[in-house]
């Protein structure tokens, strides 16, 4: 609202909308009205959704987390990623992980590319991160190897992901697994949260306490995303999904079959969508798809 210099106590969604159509229409209008060509926006009580009206709905920040490591979060990360990317959203792939970078590897894009540390510094801009081969409205933003999570300027970070938000319809950070500085740097600036876990006991209390610490700092939404998910193991451990969402005290967003491919594709540096059809490459559509709100069913429990 202060870049915009526009406020009307009180006015329902409707008016907004018919302002936005109006100024929409009309460059020199936006101009009468005081609005900043390049920083246009109005509030429109919609989830707290800003819209600009030369492009649409800001972009959303979803950060994808896990409470312990190995459960195929960066795998997910870049298969929701290349997911979106088919259903002809534009999307930042930026991995979070500080000094273990793999996402490249899922993705299937060769290294070398930006690290998001580059961008932060102000060295390059977002139009210089790495194109993916495959799809040409995914990018992609690697890790720095030489610093910690906690030599990450925090305000530069969140005006990097701000800066995103003006020009993807998805930025998805890859957070490291656990509780510590990485999550509550990428946690901070998120719109949604999908936090991964195993069926496993030890992966369902650690995706709990996530889930805690992850509402201890204001973030309600957080989805859960099973992964890895062996129904013959999960009848012989006599548990099933509802179990696991109520270990874990999380609603459901996905749940991926276990997957030979998954390791396969990354083996061969291909994106698991299009190495071949696969279990899990179509749970990942089927996430990308509820994440727009589309009506995907969940499966049985």
């Amino acid at each position: 609202m202060a870049d915009s210099g526009l406020f009307f106590p009180g006015a329902g969604p409707a008016l907004f909308h018919l302002l936005l159509i109006f100024v929409q229409n009309d460059e020199k209008v936006a101009k009468k009205l005081g609005f900043p060509l390049d920083n246009c926006a109005l509030f429109l009580y919609n989830g707290c959704k800003y819209c600009d009206w030369r492009r649409g709905t800001l972009g959303e920040v979803i950060t994808i987390a896990s409470g312990k490591g190995g459960t195929g979060k960066t795998s997910l990360c870049a298969g929701i990623a290349s997911a979106l990317s088919e259903l002809n959203c534009s999307v930042l792939c930026v991995d979070c992980d500080v000094g273990l970078r793999n996402l490249d590897i899922s993705l299937g894009i060769s290294d070398g590319a930006l690290s998001f540390l580059d961008v932060c510094r102000g060295d390059y801009s977002l139009e210089q991160a790495a194109v993916h081969p495959d799809y040409p409205k995914l990018r992609f933003l690697t890790a720095p190897i030489s610093c910690g999570p906690e030599d990450i300027d925090a305000d530069a970070f969140r005006e990097m992901v701000r800066t995103a938000k003006n020009q993807f319809d998805y930025v998805l950070l890859d957070a490291p697994a656990g509780v510590d500085a990485g999550l509550k740097l990428t946690a901070a600036v998120a719109d949604r949260i999908l936090l991964v876990t195993g069926a496993d006991p030890a992966a369902v209390r650690d995706a709990a306490r996530t889930g805690q610490v992850l509402e201890l700092m204001g973030k309600d939404k957080v989805r859960l995303i099973i992964n890895r998910v062996r129904r013959k193991l999960l009848g012989s451990m006599d548990i099933n999904l509802d179990d696991v969402m109520d270990e874990a005290g999380l609603p459901l967003i996905g749940v991926v079959p276990e997957d030979t491919n998954v390791t396969l594709s990354a083996s061969k540096r291909k994106p698991m969508l299009l190495f071949r059809r696969t279990p899990a490459a179509a749970a990942c559509r089927r996430i990308a798809k509820r994440i727009q709100g589309m009506p995907v069913a969940l499966p049985k429990k």
